[in-house]
């Protein structure tokens, strides 16, 4: 008969736990890539990404939960991780750029909802904004680079005037958040709320294209471009999630520009923005990006999408999807995140795949035993 060893019970049951990668750029514009193929790559900057480095360190988290997401702090030179951890839920990881280091900021929840939100980290404040169950939520970060001992706390700052089943498309630019894709909102359009000030604009703003057309009105991930000398930012990419285009919005000129769609087509796709490059990460792995110059409409419009090939080769990108989050992203995007539609089913599924790997394995560790 045979007895299940220590070792084949953990395969057993770690084999069901999908991992949750995320990219970002760090304030040298080092590409970051964590929890490729289970380690962290530095691919360097991009006109470099000829080799990587393993920076994979102690204490990072395990990028476990069903939504990961990072952000850049230019300020801190700091990447925060929200929802790397599935034991600790409402812990944010900090990863200290310089140092290469990482550390658990303890935070308190309160009723903010790590399963359904969307969220950008403003620039100059270095202060979350998210939208969660109908709330405009905040988190100060002060300048953190490393954990602290005192617990953060999200705070529920007001609510927003959108129905209950909108689900954020968030984006960052000139200290304002441009909410997509809101009802009523006619296409090319965003609503904008004034961080400095907490104010939502009674009137939408129009971004159009240069021949009079507009972005869609559909749920899409964003992802806004830093500035080298660490200003404000100007523009924000967004990707509709049936990856059909490239939209590029300047909120300086009130203008967009329509750039050459992802290659790959993934709606779990993420996305992060540097100063001179977008990229994305689909959900088997593959990073991918394209560049962009500010204000250079005619190289822009040329580019076409490229594969980080020194990451591809560090970490090859897994025949089989793993889970990852909607948007960004990645941020943010550089500072933007949300959680999309499908996002509490695949939480849910994942919660329900580790459950019950668990129960297994913990049958068969008594069948060893017993036996």
């Amino acid at each position: 008969m045979f007895l299940p060893t220590l070792v084949s019970l953990f395969f057993i049951s770690s084999a069901t736990v999908r991992a949750s990668p995320c990219v970002a750029f760090d304030a040298n514009w080092n590409l970051l890539a964590f929890n490729l193929n289970g380690k962290d790559w530095n691919a360097g900057t991009q006109d470099t990404w000829s080799s990587t480095t393993d920076i994979t360190a102690s204490n990072r988290p395990p990028f476990d939960a069903a939504n990961t997401t990072c952000y850049l702090s230019q300020y801190a030179n700091a990447i925060y991780a929200i929802n790397a951890d599935s034991k600790n839920p409402s812990s944010l990881y900090i990863y200290d750029a310089a140092a290469k280091s990482w550390s658990m900021q303890a935070v308190n929840a309160g009723s903010f909802d790590y399963t359904s939100f969307g969220a950008i980290l403003d620039h100059d404040t270095n202060v979350f904004y998210a939208l969660s169950q109908g709330n405009l939520f905040s988190l100060d970060m002060g300048l953190l680079k490393a954990a602290n001992s005192t617990p953060l706390s999200w705070t529920n700052d007001e609510q927003v005037p959108y129905p209950s089943n909108y689900v954020p498309v968030m984006a960052l630019a000139q200290n304002h958040i441009h909410f997509l894709d809101v009802p009523n909102v006619p296409a090319g359009s965003a609503d904008i709320f004034v961080i400095h000030y907490s104010y939502f604009q009674p009137q939408s703003q129009a971004y159009p294209l240069p021949d009079g057309s507009a972005f869609p009105t559909t749920y899409g991930h964003v992802a806004s471009f830093f500035q080298a000398d660490n200003t404000v930012q100007q523009e924000f990419a967004f990707i509709p999630a049936d990856s059909s285009a490239t939209y590029v919005v300047n909120v300086e000129t009130n203008t967009t520009q329509a750039l050459a769609a992802p290659t790959t087509k993934d709606a779990k796709a993420t996305y992060f923005a540097g100063v001179t490059a977008l990229v994305q990460l689909t959900s088997n792995g593959t990073v991918s990006y394209l560049s962009y110059l500010e204000g250079n409409t005619s190289t822009n419009i040329a580019a076409t999408w490229a594969t980080v090939s020194n990451l591809a080769a560090a970490a090859p990108p897994s025949a089989s999807s793993s889970s990852s989050s909607s948007g960004s992203s990645s941020n943010t995007s550089s500072s933007h995140s949300t959680t999309s539609p499908s996002t509490t089913a695949s939480g849910a599924a994942l919660g329900a795949s580790v459950q019950y790997s668990v129960f297994i394995t913990c049958v068969l560790c008594f069948a060893a035993f017993v036996v």
